[in-house]
């Protein structure tokens, strides 16, 4: 994957993302005048995040808020919010004047497609333009910059911008592999002789939550290990209708009721957050927990046993895309210090920070990552990028569709709908919200 300049050390291949929308582009641009060098002084840019101060995001992101103040004289003011707290209030609070001056936000059709639809959002395109991110960010990850007028990702107007990747993988703990005698699986089956081993030892394999992400991003994975490419297309920009009784869905809702009723997943897993279960895997309780590359820093920092990594044995595709991006809200107050800090969590320096911190960045120079843990996560990255294999999220067809999973996974767990009544019912809600976000195409 190349632009004009080669996307650092995440080398996606250019057809991983590149997807084809059903609506028409926004060619106007943001009509701001957007100039590199910025007066701060006196002024105070708001900015929100969602990342633990650990990860290498928060890490880079906060050495980055030092170099702003210092070129530019302003003064920055971070709020940390929750991606709950993000996600759930997002359309009031940048329909207000209480809105950020720029802000971290999921990416895709119902998270930052929503948004720009509804006006929400700055096209940045001028300053896209002006600062040459362009030029820093392959086609690839550009798929999730960019919203047509119906907020559908892959073509259309720069909306955000995107300083890291991101993929799904299994974080394993190695000291409780060896104490059972479990050797890393490469194959589907010795995944479930893993888990098998654990389970009859006493102990949960999966540190899980069905209450937030970490439950429907395997079960997306569990799709995705039956799917192709086509299938991905479709499911995520509705060139072909999704059969949600189909050989991909089916598979992948039935397994995860097999796999709770064999105990590998714990009951309790329903009223789990993503904190719970991340922090069950730092603990020693569980021998794995699959969720993305946004833990890695953390677990550096806090995971006292040793572990590792690998990715979904027997499947080509696992969930993953370019990271979060950096909006400017519509009624920012400071506009060009915001496209300016932006500019700077895109130079070598904060990208290399972040490189060795366990991040994936987009537009560091591959000599400058030296740290070992990071050159794993970014070797499981590349190999997973090579092979076209990122899948992007379960709930980015619709703005309903992470609420609707949730709920479905945990009616699953809780046995008060059977898998496939659950896979009627997202099927029936999937096709809910993309005829709303279709119509008129």
């Amino acid at each position: 994957m190349r632009s004009a300049r080669l996307a650092s050390v995440v080398a996606l291949s250019v057809g991983a993302l590149v997807l084809t929308a059903c609506g028409g582009s926004d060619s106007g641009g943001s009509n701001d005048e957007v100039s590199t060098t910025v007066d701060g002084k006196g002024r105070t840019l708001t900015l929100w995040d969602y990342e633990s101060d650990t990860s290498a995001m928060g890490i880079a992101w906060q050495a980055a808020i030092k170099k702003f103040e210092e070129e530019t004289g302003a003064t920055v003011k971070f709020e940390p919010k929750a991606f709950e707290q993000i996600r759930t209030t997002a359309s009031q609070v940048l329909n207000s004047d209480k809105a950020p001056d720029v802000m971290e936000y999921n990416k895709g059709n119902a998270t930052a497609g929503l948004l720009a639809s509804q006006g929400l959002l700055t096209n940045l395109d001028d300053a896209v333009s002006t600062f040459g991110w362009d030029d820093k960010l392959a086609p690839s990850l550009q798929t999730t910059a960019k919203y047509d007028e119906k907020g559908v990702m892959g073509s259309g107007s720069y909306y955000g911008i995107p300083n890291y990747g991101e993929y799904v993988e299994f974080y394993y703990n190695q000291d409780l592999f060896d104490q059972y005698h479990v050797k890393v699986p490469t194959t589907l089956d010795e995944l479930e002789d893993a888990m098998a081993t654990f389970k009859q030892a006493g102990v949960t394999p999966l540190a899980e939550s069905a209450a937030e992400y970490p439950l429907g991003q395997l079960w997306f994975q569990l799709a995705l290990s039956k799917a192709d490419r086509d299938w991905v297309t479709a499911y995520q920009t509705y060139t072909d209708p999704v059969d949600f009784s189909g050989p991909e869905i089916s598979y992948a809702t039935q397994t995860i009721k097999d796999w709770q009723d064999k105990g590998y997943i714990s009951d309790d897993a329903t009223g789990m957050k993503a904190e719970d279960a991340g922090v069950s895997f730092i603990n020693g309780k569980a021998p794995m927990f699959f969720s993305g590359s946004w833990w890695y820093g953390r677990f550096v920092d806090e995971m006292k046993d040793k572990w590792s990594t690998f990715l979904f044995p027997g499947s080509t595709m696992s969930p993953g895309s370019s990271g979060n991006i950096w909006v400017v809200p519509t009624n920012a107050e400071n506009k060009d210090l915001a496209y300016k800090f932006i500019d700077i969590t895109m130079s070598p320096e904060i990208q290399s920070l972040m490189g060795n911190n366990g991040g994936l960045p987009v537009a560091a120079d591959a000599s400058s990552i030296t740290d070992a843990k990071s050159k794993e996560l970014i070797a499981n990255f590349n190999t997973l990028t090579e092979r076209d294999g990122l899948g992007f999220y379960p709930d980015w067809p619709t703005p309903t569709f992470y609420d609707q999973i949730n709920a479905g996974l945990q009616e699953l767990l809780n046995g008060t709908k059977s898998a496939d009544e659950v896979d009627d019912e997202l099927g029936s809600e999937y096709a809910d919200g993309v005829d709303q976000i279709t119509s008129g195409f």
